[in-house]
Parts: C-alpha cells; sequence; structure tokens
C-alpha cells in the first residue's frame, strides 16, 4: 500500500512585485495516508494502526486504554466460534409519541450501523457450555434503551428461562431514549419481571456493565445480576458527575462511577481484564453447571 503519492506543484515566480507562475513543475512526494488506516485513541490521542487496535482486543497498544466494542465484535470476542444464533432481530422501534424525525433517524442510524437496534440478542455456547446473551451497542443511539430494546431484553431473558439457559447481558447505554418517554421507562420494569422469573427458576444471569452504562439501563437490568462484572475504568453510574455534583453541591471524587470505586463500595463482583472476561465468563459458567473449574 503506497502512503506516498507524487503531485505536481508550480512555484510563484516575483516580477515587479506581481506573482506570475512558472512554467516549470517540480514533482514532489506527499503523504497519503489511506482513509481509516488509522485510528485516534480516546484516551493518549495517538495515532494507532487500526489493524493493531483489532488485534489486540480494541485495546490500545500505547497506553492500555480500552476502545468501545462494538456487538457483533463483543459476540465474536466472547462467545465460542460459529456457536451464536441470533433470535428476534426484526424487532424495530416505532414512533409512539409522533416524535418529530425519530424514524428518519432510526433509518440512518441502522444503515450506518448495520444493525436494527441497540441490542444484538441470541443463544451460543461460551467453552462450550450452553448460554443465552444479549450484547448493547453504543453507536445505536448510544445504546438508548427504547420499547424495541426492552422487548429485546424481556423476550430473550423469556427465552433462556423457558429453556433453562443461563444468561449474560452485556450492557452499554445512555439510558432510556427520550423520544418514546414514559414507553421507554415502562421497559425497566419489564425486564427487571422477566429476570425474576428467570431468578425463580433457579438460573444463572451475569451481567457485564460495558462503557458506559448509564441511566434507566443502570437503574434496571444491568445491577441486576447474580455476577456483576466490568472491564477496568468503565463508567457506570445514573445522572452524569455535573448533574450530582450540582444538587448535593459538593465535589465528587475523580474515579467516582468508574469500575474500580464501585468494586470498592460493593456495587461489582469482580473488574477483569478484556482479554480475561472469555475465561472468567466460563469458568463461572461451568462452575454453575457444576462442572470442573
Amino acid at each position: 500500500m503506497a502512503l506516498f503519492k507524487k503531485e505536481r506543484k508550480y512555484f510563484a515566480l516575483h516580477t515587479h512585485g506581481v506573482e506570475t507562475p512558472s512554467p516549470e513543475a517540480v514533482e514532489v512526494l506527499t503523504p497519503s495516508i489511506p482513509e481509516g488506516l488509522y485510528h485516534k485513541c480516546r484516551h493518549c490521542e495517538k495515532l494507532v494502526l487500526r489493524e493493531d487496535l483489532e488485534k489486540n482486543l480494541k485495546i490500545c497498544p500505547k497506553c492500555g486504554g480500552y476502545e468501545r466494542m462494538g456487538a457483533w465484535e463483543r459476540i465474536d470476542m466472547i462467545l465460542d466460534p460459529s456457536t451464536f444464533r441470533e433470535i428476534n432481530d426484526r424487532i424495530v422501534g416505532k414512533n409512539p409519541l409522533d416524535f418529530p424525525d425519530y424514524e428518519k433517524k432510526i433509518e440512518q442510524v441502522q444503515k450506518s450501523s448495520g444493525l436494527t437496534e441497540a441490542l444484538v440478542t441470541g443463544y451460543g455456547k461460551i467453552d462450550g457450555v450452553k448460554v443465552a446473551v444479549g450484547v448493547m451497542d453504543a453507536s445505536f443511539i448510544m445504546g438508548s434503551m427504547g420499547s424495541a430494546v426492552g422487548e429485546k431484553a424481556a423476550s430473550l431473558v423469556e427465552f433462556a428461562t423457558f429453556y433453562k439457559l443461563p444468561l449474560i447481558l452485556f450492557s452499554a447505554s445512555g439510558g432510556a431514549r427520550m423520544q418514546e418517554g414514559i414507553m421507554s421507562l415502562m421497559q425497566m420494569t419489564k425486564v427487571s419481571y422477566a429476570l425474576k422469573k428467570h431468578h425463580e427458576e433457579g438460573l444463572l444471569y451475569i451481567s457485564v456493565p460495558t462503557d458506559p452504562t448509564t441511566g434507566g439501563v443502570t437503574a434496571s437490568f444491568a445491577m441486576l445480576g447474580d455476577f456483576i462484572i466490568a472491564e477496568p475504568k468503565t463508567l457506570i453510574g445514573f445522572a452524569g458527575r455535573r448533574v450530582i455534583e450540582g444538587t448535593i453541591k459538593k465535589k465528587l471524587p475523580e474515579d467516582f462511577q468508574s469500575a474500580e470505586f464501585l468494586l470498592q463500595k460493593g456495587f461489582l463482583d469482580a473488574v477483569v481484564k478484556r482479554e480475561e472476561l472469555r475465561k472468567y465468563l466460563g469458568r463461572i459458567l461451568r462452575i454453575h453447571e457444576g462442572g470442573a473449574l
């Protein structure tokens, strides 16, 4: 791949204060970096070869910062190869409040992201153990939870309950989707009730809040797991820092709402490095099945 290209440039001649183009041209090499070749790390702001970033599970090789993963990237990383089967992919959001241009926005995001909604659901295997899996994607309207996301999440939980499967939900969300108003907020109760039925059957639910997980998702299914696990420095909270500081009139700790802070305060069970997460989840699943560690 050529990173430089030749350009013919003309140099100006100064004649009695008037610039005139020279008839002579000189070929010079100028940088020509293909679009998408490099990625700017959102932590250290340095340029990283996108290929190197992808090979390193989207962990910056220069600073160790975690880039956000899409739903399908997460599925490929966590599940055994070729075992995932998607369900309920045709559930899509409507416009219950006739919010201006909402349907148009949904269509645009569907085209740009390749997703039908902000949650991908299905089942597969992790370390040979069959499991129901849901993965939210922050690239779809910031992973906000509308009626379709709530329906897909609740249906996945009911699927896991019916087939007696353990359940893992990877959340990544800015909270309830404002364009759907109270219909969005109602999804919190619906999914939480489905999880209660799953729990009553003695089935395992592992919640993995990923960066960022906030708002109504945090206030419902993201914090209801039998195990709640997060990657290092994941942002997990309800309201934003500025809103809270403005309300209580106090300065919050620098690491407030980080995974490490929540672990210290007892809201998480573990903080696990991304490269170790698949193995960690597999171990919990095998323990739950009564198998060998």
